[in-house]
């Protein structure tokens, strides 16, 4: 209980009390705030590499099919002699 004042001890102990829970808290509400900022990251660095792997895989199968043209003699449009 807070120290006697003019205002009635019952609101400054709603006050005290809600203070004390907000402080509860705040430790879990900073680590629920780290904790998605860490998985949002993680899930966009997961992304690119899906992405990356995508891309790669766009290449490597027109290097083979540029390879297999050239293996075959199939003239290439726009290709250099």
């Amino acid at each position: 209980m807070a120290f006697p004042t003019a205002v009635n001890s019952q609101i400054t102990d709603a006050i005290s009390q809600s203070n004390v829970k907000v402080l509860g808290e705040a430790p879990a509400t900073a680590l629920a705030g780290l904790y998605q900022s860490a998985l949002q990251a993680l899930a966009l660095a997961s992304q690119n590499a899906v992405n990356a792997q995508q891309q790669n895989n766009i290449l490597a199968e027109a290097v083979t099919a540029r390879c297999a043209q050239m293996i075959c003699g199939t003239p290439v449009a726009g290709a250099k002699s």
